[in-house]
């Protein structure tokens, strides 16, 4: 954000035991900063550290800290205002998209950036692709935007995300190459009555369990992109969940790749398995 720290503009409002505890990792989405872990040891703090954030980085306008992690239905945080607007609703840009999005309502991770254009330079010309629990439209968006796909399908059962996806669409002009799905993957990809070139599974958390459904509608020679969670020392887990899914139903596969995508927590990594299905 800038060359100068946080720490640097708290060194007079905290006392030097405070400020050993000053938090130096934050999610920026639009104009809004996300801290996911807040020490409770500057609890009473908060709102002097959020007012210092404001007076420092003027494109931030609000200032949230996660208050409860991703959980229920549709893995999204708890978030509270300590700072600025009173909302958490913002637009970012990424990968030449913008994305509106309430930051609370839908799971949003600006860590993958890097990793949805990596996706979307994988895609070749004319391929028909299927992004299951595409949330806000980012994958779909990013993947329209910088590649030569015929088309992209995104299925979400989060009523609020599918929403602001069909408003994105919209606003980036590209709802002619995307259609957007609301409801489950599980009910949705039967009725589509067809096969993809490529399939992606961004899921939070989970996805081995859609493994199986992935494999029904993936094209003969097709890329399926599988994401999963994974301790640093047992990355090779994602890999062998891919193998169990493919043992039932006798596919033949080749695993292409297993990326890190962003760690998820210290020694935690978010990993993707590209693997092609014969």
């Amino acid at each position: 954000m800038t060359k100068r720290n946080l720490k640097f503009y708290l060194k007079d409002k905290l006392t030097a035991k405070e400020l050993k505890f000053a938090p130096s990792s934050f999610d920026v989405v639009g104009d809004i900063l996300i801290f996911s872990e807040f020490p409770k040891e500057l609890v009473k703090k908060e709102k002097i550290i959020g007012s210092i954030i404001l007076q420092n980085y003027h494109h931030i306008k609000t200032v949230l800290k996660k208050t409860k992690k991703y959980s229920g239905k549709f893995r999204t945080p708890k978030l509270k205002v300590i700072a600025g607007e009173n909302r958490k609703e913002t637009i970012c840009k990424e990968n030449d998209v913008f994305i509106k999005l309430d930051a609370e309502k839908v799971y949003f991770s600006p860590r993958m950036s890097s990793e949805r254009k990596r996706i979307s330079q994988l895609i070749k010309p004319n391929e028909s692709v299927l992004v299951m629990f595409s949330g806000a439209g980012v994958y779909p968006l990013v993947i329209a935007k910088n590649s030569k796909c015929r088309e992209i399908y995104g299925i979400e059962i989060n009523p609020i995300a599918h929403k602001y996806a069909l408003e994105n669409s919209k606003k980036n002009k590209l709802e002619n190459k995307i259609k957007l799905f609301l409801g489950d993957v599980k009910k949705i990809m039967p009725n589509l009555n067809k096969k993809f070139d490529r399939i992606l599974m961004p899921l939070p958390k989970g996805g081995e369990y859609f493994l199986g459904l992935a494999l029904k509608f993936i094209k003969k020679n097709g890329i399926i992109h599988f994401y999963d969670f994974e301790h640093e020392d047992e990355l090779y887990k994602a890999g062998e969940k891919v193998k169990k899914s493919c043992e039932k139903p006798k596919r033949k596969f080749k695993i292409l790749k297993t990326a890190k995508c962003g760690q998820y927590s210290p020694r935690f990594y978010r990993v993707c398995v590209d693997f092609l299905v014969y």
